[in-house]
């Protein structure tokens, strides 16, 4: 099952994921200029997204890629995307399809296929879902859960700033489904598949609605580019610390300004060397316990 699986990997490596985002324009000076159409822009997001999961592999349990990136580049980005999973697997990461998916019905039906069937497209080991038009809205996913053992990520409280027009208004009935669905699908590490995105730039909030998951894995976006600190992510974690994986995307994935050279050089040395040193943030902020004021 997801939640015992993803508990084992990050045990043995780090409460960390790393997004797979592919922004042509923060890609090398020399792969850019290869950009001449669609199918060669989508050779090349083929051989960097092998660079990332070469890098990343051991180092982190999952990696997410952004779905919606893969699809600009039309049918050639999605076969990217496939290749890309299936290796993710080979390598031993968890899979989680950031594609924010909701709809009812067959539409619903047709997005689990795709996202998460053992015999699908991409095969994903979890996925992240909008839960707005209701709860009939889930349930494709949920059998998934109990059928294929795969988890899923519901949206609750976003790190964008836009997420404040609705969310606070909704998250607790939200996350009050996420407890419901979770109550009679708990393993052995104490969590269910059912998880929540809350993000780093909403600590405050983060904490009241933690105590409302006990029970679910939390994806926590919002860490470093923006804005958020490796302290901010601690309130979505449970005493361990367990439950919670941050993600990190452009600060591992592309460069810092004085490591552009190196990265059109080795990218794989320069996304290594992103990939540690934000596991040993995360980690090393739980290290050190807060000044008392």
């Amino acid at each position: 099952m997801f939640a015992d699986t993803l508990a084992r990997r990050v045990s043995a490596t780090a409460p960390c994921c790393v997004g797979l985002d592919p922004h042509l324009n923060r890609f090398s000076a020399r792969r850019q200029e290869r950009f001449v159409n669609r199918s060669a822009a989508a050779r090349q997001v083929l051989a960097w997204g092998l660079e990332v999961l070469e890098a990343i592999e051991g180092v982190v349990p999952v990696v997410k890629p952004q779905v919606a990136l893969f699809e600009a580049l039309g049918s050639h980005g999605w076969g990217v995307l496939e290749e890309l999973c299936t290796e993710a697997r080979r390598r031993n990461l968890l899979v989680l399809l950031d594609a924010k998916r909701g709809d009812i019905g067959s539409t619903a039906e047709g997005y689990a296929q795709a996202m998460l069937d053992d015999e699908g497209p991409l095969a994903g080991d979890a996925v992240t879902l909008s839960p707005y038009l209701g709860r009939d809205s889930m349930e494709p996913f949920l059998r998934r859960c109990d059928e294929q053992g795969k988890g899923i990520f519901v949206l609750v409280r976003t790190s964008n700033p836009g997420g404040a027009d609705l969310q606070p208004a909704l998250a607790a009935r939200v996350a009050s489904w996420l407890g419901e669905w979770n109550a009679t699908r708990v393993g052995r590490s104490g969590l269910g598949p059912v998880g929540a995105v809350v993000g780093a730039t909403v600590p405050s909030e983060a904490a009241d609605l933690r105590k409302q998951l006990p029970t679910s894995w939390i994806l926590v976006p919002g860490y470093g580019a923006q804005g958020g600190s490796a302290k901010d992510t601690h309130p979505n974690f449970l005493p361990g610390p367990t439950g919670a994986i941050v993600n990190s995307s452009r600060g591992v994935i592309f460069p810092r300004a004085h490591d552009t050279a190196a990265y059109e050089e080795d990218p794989v040395m320069v996304i290594r060397a992103n990939v540690r040193r934000f596991t040993s943030d995360i980690r090393d902020s739980f290290a050190h316990p807060p000044e008392t004021p």
